[in-house]
């Protein structure tokens, strides 16, 4: 691996992915806020200066931002640095995903990187660092890191000694508490040509609010409730789908639920996980690719690789706005560049290798997360053969009125089928309502069968 930082000692002794973790001590946690951000990322900027210090990130909104708008990008006046196109990539190679290269080759004439000033934007509320904090003592992975204990509401583990803990950090991440969405994906064929999907969503994050403790989190065992209805087109409009996501996946799996508006009829979806195609995605990404990695990590084995630094999509602002037409972006072969804004950022490097017995598609997948976030930015992912087959990129950004990083929009690339799929798509739409007021009765199966009518 390309330009790996020195680890901690107490990273590089990591213990058995299998096994239960020692927990931090108070002396170590102490680090957070001091020597680290609130959220476990060095603090600092790096040695040539090119990734500057931490110092808070976006704490409160633009000027003339109001709920309900599209973002305005808080870093009008950025200018690109340089462009990393296929003629120089290896010049830059050490900041690249191999996948990342991949896509240059792919796209000698087309794909290309814009690469702005480094701006570690990532904030969220002071009650989950203070969470986060708590957590750094007390938070354990169990069941063969099938699932955690310990830990609520903040990030689990922000001084990470495993792959397994950081892979829980990204799934745990705060992204909010009740939220509805509208969002859009596209599937362009070669040519360019594509069918817009457009669904609407809800999610109620239960391990996130405010108020939830310990004893409540291990009595419901419950990570966060997911709704998607599918709006458009026509010959779709109705097919919905419901997850009850859990903490401890070996107590309990996940629970799903589907509406097929054909039969009228809700049917449990036990399926709907790991590897199984992702909703109407034309197959181009799997159940686990939403949200980069989501669900159980059991069929994998997780390797802490170290830090690096790299050229990730950050504060991707004009990409997400509402001057920008769908047909602007979606490109074929690819995502229009010109809108797409890339930083230098240190991410953890982790790789999960297909265990013994176990069935995916992916034999193995290489995730660089961001310290700063824990959202995983990039994703290789490879076949049965050990060559690259996808590559996954998260464009985020900061919705600073929460505040929270999260994506505005998630790229799988079939570097087979030289097809890719863009999910989150939202110029043309409603924006995000971080305010919604979710009850657990809107994700039952009776309210799944309610909202799939058409």
């Amino acid at each position: 691996m390309k330009n790996l930082a020195i680890l901690s000692a107490a990273v590089m002794m990591a213990l058995s992915a299998s096994s239960a973790v020692a927990k931090v001590s108070d002396a170590d946690a102490a680090k957070l806020g001091t020597e680290l951000t609130p959220l476990g990322a060095v603090k600092a900027g790096n040695a040539d200066g090119s990734i500057p210090a931490w110092n808070g990130g976006i704490t409160e909104p633009v000027a003339g931002y109001s709920k309900g708008m599209h973002h305005p990008d808080p870093f009008p006046g950025d200018k690109i640095e340089f462009t990393i196109t296929n003629a120089n990539k290896d010049k830059y190679k050490e900041y690249l995903s191999d996948g990342q290269v991949k896509l240059f080759e792919l796209y000698p004439e087309t794909f290309k990187m814009n690469v702005y000033e480094t701006r570690r934007s990532a904030s969220v509320p002071q009650f989950v660092y203070d969470a986060t904090k708590a957590n750094a003592t007390r938070a354990e992975l169990i069941d063969g890191g099938n699932g955690l204990t310990g830990a609520s509401i903040g990030v689990p583990f922000p001084m990470p000694e495993n792959g397994l803990e950081v892979i829980w950090n990204h799934i745990l991440r705060f992204r909010g508490v009740d939220i509805k969405t509208s969002r859009s994906q596209a599937a362009p064929t070669a040519g360019g040509s594509y069918t817009l999907v457009e669904t609407a969503e809800e999610i109620r994050f239960q391990y996130s609010r405010p108020e939830m403790t310990l004893d409540k989190l291990a009595k419901e065992n419950t990570l966060f409730f997911f709704k998607q209805v599918v709006t458009q087109p026509a010959r779709l409009a109705g097919t919905a789908l419901l997850v009850k996501e859990t903490m401890d996946q070996e107590k309990l799996p996940r629970q799903a639920w589907t509406y097929n508006t054909g039969q009228r009829r809700v049917r449990k979806a036990p399926n709907v996980a790991f590897d199984t195609p992702g909703t109407v995605s034309d197959g181009l990404r799997t159940t686990d690719d939403f949200d980069m990695f989501n669900g159980s990590p059991v069929r994998y084995n997780w390797e802490l690789v170290g830090k690096q630094e790299l050229y990730i999509p950050y504060n991707d602002y004009k990409l997400h706005s509402d001057k920008l037409s769908y047909e602007q972006i979606v490109t074929p072969g690819h995502i229009n560049p010109e809108y797409v804004r890339y930083e230098k950022h240190r991410v953890w490097v982790v790789k999960a290798t297909l265990k013994e017995g176990m069935r995916h598609i992916y034999k193995a997948r290489t995730f660089y997360i961001d310290e700063d976030s824990w959202q995983v930015s990039v994703a290789d992912l490879y076949d049965n053969r050990d060559e690259l087959y996808r590559v996954a990129i998260a464009h985020g950004l900061n919705y600073y009125e929460v505040p929270t990083q999260w994506s505005t929009l998630e790229v799988f690339h079939d570097l087979q089928s030289r097809r890719y799929i863009a999910m989150g798509l939202d110029n043309e739409g409603r924006m995000y309502d971080f305010d919604a007021k979710l009850s657990e009765g809107n994700f039952t199966p009776a309210a799944l069968r309610r909202a799939g009518i058409r």
